[in-house]
């Protein structure tokens, strides 16, 4: 009726419904919104440092409390956007051949093709700008969001489980009942007083599968990870040498490892990408250990260019790939390769070489 002026409620439910069309537009295949209490997460936090589970991750509690009370990390949030991002880009029976082949590089699923960070924060910061024109047609304001992805600290996981988007499996990871966990997120920090939406619910029941598969132990018990022992932080975060025990755990996996998600029943409902970005970039899926191994660092850093790989460094890429082809069926191009190492430059390259030698030679 003429004279009637919607309610700020009313408002603020209408731009919600807006903001996930927009996201949907935008490629996020999930929103949710959530308030700011991570109480509970926190405590969580807290309890697996204490038990020094993060290894050499220090940035995990360098910031104190600001990964788990988001108005510390960004004044005057009051509410959070959490979105969800598809990127399975092959079947899992792809990623089991691969497994299963001891000479071929097993490089985790997320990181074949471009890096998602910069790919989503762009598509977040364009949500950002859209939401914002709105707020400020709703009435004028100086305040600002901020979008984050996994460039703070957020605890993402906890905030989309509460946002709606799934819950936090016994492996750790997001799990959601109509597309498994083969998905990325991202957040904006608003001062919106948006509607929120309703916590997703646990539905890993009895199962252990993720526990049973871990090729290290890594998941020492549900919900429950020493990252010092999971093939993710060996291959990726762990900057110096790999633990010599942990070594033949690791098989074939030269960057991360995806046998929790892998075994996983829920990852049934998960859908092959539509996202090009996603999609494996210098065969990277189909690699050998002998041919990555033979790249020279210029190589390494143009077939990884705009990849999440070029972070390890071409030092840390040839200690990975030492392990692995220390794990490899004996042959004499192997050693040949190896040897061909053993004079590296690096002394984290050459001892790596030299474990691998041992094991290829028998003896080690």
């Amino acid at each position: 009726m003429e004279g009637i002026v919607a309610s700020p409620v009313d408002d603020m439910a209408q731009l919600a419904r807006q903001i996930k069309q927009w996201g949907q537009e935008l490629g996020f295949q999930q929103l949710g919104i959530t308030g700011t209490d991570l109480s509970v997460a926190e405590t969580h936090l807290q309890a697996w440092l204490a038990q020094g589970f993060h290894g050499e991750m220090a940035y995990m509690q360098r910031h104190g409390t600001k990964r788990s009370r988001p108005n510390e990390l960004h004044a005057g949030t009051i509410r959070i956007i959490s979105v969800r991002m598809d990127y399975l880009p092959e079947p899992s029976a792809g990623m089991q051949q691969t497994l299963d082949a001891p000479t071929a590089a097993y490089i985790s699923r997320y990181a074949l093709g471009r890096d998602y960070h910069k790919l989503m924060r762009n598509r977040l910061q364009k949500l950002v700008d859209k939401i914002q024109a709105a707020a400020t047609a709703l009435g004028p304001s100086d305040r600002v969001m901020r979008a984050f992805v996994d460039s703070a600290p957020v605890l993402e996981k906890a905030i989309a489980e509460q946002a709606g988007l799934g819950w936090i499996g016994k492996h750790s990871n997001l799990i959601n009942r109509k597309a498994g966990s083969w998905f990325f997120l991202g957040e904006i920090y608003t001062y919106l007083p948006l509607p929120t939406d309703t916590p997703a619910t646990s539905h890993c029941g009895a199962c252990t599968a993720c526990l049973d598969i871990c090729p290290t132990q890594a998941i020492v018990a549900p919900y429950q990870v020493d990252a010092r022992r999971c093939v993710s932080y060996l291959t990726i975060e762990l900057h110096g040498a790999i633990p010599e025990k942990l070594r033949p755990l690791i098989g074939n996996r030269i960057y991360g490892c995806d046998d929790c998600q892998l075994v996983c029943p829920w990852n049934r409902f998960a859908r092959i990408t539509d996202e090009k970005d996603f999609h494996p970039r210098h065969r990277l899926d189909t690699q050998q250990l002998l041919a990555v191994f033979a790249w020279d660092e210029q190589t390494f850093l143009k077939n990884t260019e705009g990849s999440a790989i070029r972070r390890i460094g071409y030092e840390r890429w040839l200690r990975n790939i030492a392990v692995a082809l220390g794990n490899a069926p004996v042959s004499a191009a192997v050693i040949g390769a190896l040897t061909a190492k053993s004079g590296h430059a690096s002394e984290l390259v050459r001892e790596h070489v030299r474990w691998a030698l041992g094991r290829q030679l028998g003896t080690r």
